[in-house]
């Protein structure tokens, strides 16, 4: 297991190219960013209070928008491919960006758990009111081009409790992952209660497992925090309908995946031998849902 606070890179990302005519450097183009969460098992409400969202041209300093209301917005809300804008529609320079940043009011942030009911629980993000959490990696604004992006924030990758750490009860540690809107698809079906849930999980009524979402065909699954952990890994239930258990990962790029099914208890911060079964390859078509069961 790497226990180490890992940045997840953010693949170059192509906005479109630039129209005909628009060479000059200060051309300009239009972003939204969103935010979404894949969502964790063990918490009722992740709140995260958002002040700022920074963008770093390649060639330029850094420019800032201040972000209102996000002391108030659970994590947990946005699942499913829901999102929350951050930014619409702003006016940017053209060209290649390298980095972005979250600036976090720590203050007002904060964590509540399934077991213990409203307790709220402090929630530290280090260097959150300087540096903020950080993407590292390019992606492109192209000119007189709205491009639309979401943010997906892991909260089941992102929120920590280390032992020893007197800072605040939880850790966030960057587990954020930035997709075009115009090259994302999503995987969706159910898991078989009869026979998967049943025979796979001890407690289905405390928790039904997760489908885990891995890149590339033919990977080897395993759990949360190792060297070959899942892209995201997205928990199964039967909240919206009972006795019919589902899922669904959403914004995930067109490309080839492998997904698996697990009840095993999976902790982000141990090593643990986790039961995968039913492993296969997907391939994901941009603005289609693609239907993958495991019965």
């Amino acid at each position: 297991m790497n226990r180490s606070l890992k940045l997840f890179t953010v693949a170059a990302l192509a906005a479109g190219v630039a129209a005909c005519g628009s060479d000059s450097s200060d051309a300009t183009g239009t972003v939204s960013f969103g935010l979404t969460d894949a969502p964790a098992t063990e918490f009722s409400n992740v709140t995260v209070a958002f002040t700022e969202i920074q963008l770093k041209p390649a060639d330029s300093d850094w420019i800032s928008f201040p972000l209102d209301g996000f002391e108030t917005v659970n994590m947990l809300d946005l699942q499913g491919g829901v999102t929350e804008p951050l930014i619409t529609d702003e006016e940017v320079l053209a060209g290649n960006y390298t980095q972005l940043r979250l600036i976090v009011d720590t203050d007002n942030s904060f964590v509540k758990l399934k077991s213990t009911g409203d307790t709220e629980y402090s929630l530290a993000v280090p260097s959150g009111e300087q540096s903020g959490l950080k993407l590292q990696g390019e992606f492109v604004v192209a000119a007189d081009t709205s491009t639309d992006f979401t943010i997906d924030f892991d909260v089941q990758k992102a929120v920590v409790n280390p032992a020893g750490q007197a800072l605040a009860d939880y850790m966030l540690r960057p587990a954020l992952r930035l997709v075009n809107n115009l090259e994302v698809g999503s995987i969706a079906g159910t898991v078989d209660a009869s026979t998967v849930i049943q025979t796979e999980c001890a407690d289905a009524t405390a928790y039904s497992g997760m489908v885990y979402v891995y890149e590339g065909s033919g990977a080897t699954p395993d759990d949360l925090g190792s060297e070959n952990e899942p892209l995201v890994a997205v928990p199964v239930s039967d909240e919206d309908n009972p006795g019919t258990y589902t899922y669904k990962a959403a914004f995930l790029t067109e490309g080839n995946y492998t997904v698996s099914y697990s009840c095993s208890a999976d902790d982000n911060e141990m090593d643990e031998d986790l039961t995968f079964v039913g492993t296969q390859d997907v391939q994901v078509e941009v603005n289609t849902e693609k239907p993958i069961n495991f019965e």
